[in-house]
């Protein structure tokens, strides 16, 4: 009997990391081209969002480095956090608890400057949108069979 719990509990350790892989990587792709768009759109065509403007320097890979491992974090407590059963609000509560988390740490960063706090709004919503995205990444893997949920 213990063996089978050990290899059920390998099993659950081996589908969270799994979890892990595919939110980290989904974050940190979702990042990159949140990236892109506050670099290339945001912050070239309204002039109030300058602030988003990336230098692709170290400074962006530790942020890229940070989503990505955040995204970690994520796939493992979203696996555990939906299960198997359908309740919308607690895969909504996830992704917002997880987002919120991020984004208002960015507001209150962005109210100690002595601009305006739009830019930060924008990371703000940026990041529970990254949180999302994550979620969507995901649950389509658990559709396709790739994932399993946590029963």
């Amino acid at each position: 009997m213990k063996e089978t719990s050990d290899h059920q509990l390998m099993a659950e350790r081996l589908e969270s990391l799994k979890a892990g892989i595919i939110g980290g990587f989904s974050l940190g792709f979702a990042f990159i081209v949140a990236s892109l768009v506050n670099t290339l759109v945001l912050a070239k065509y309204f002039p109030s969002l300058a602030y988003l403007q990336m230098d692709f320097n170290w400074h962006w890979w530790v942020s890229c480095g940070i989503a990505g491992f955040s995204g970690l974090l994520f796939g493992v407590t979203y696996r555990y956090i939906i299960r198997s059963d359908q309740n919308l609000q607690l895969k909504a509560g996830g992704v917002l608890a997880f987002g919120l988390v991020r984004g208002l740490t960015q507001i209150e960063i962005g109210s100690y400057s002595h601009s305006t706090v739009l830019p930060f709004l924008v990371l703000a919503v940026e990041s529970i949108s990254l949180f999302a995205v994550g979620a969507i990444a995901l649950y389509t893997a658990i559709q396709f069979g790739w994932l399993k949920p946590f029963p």
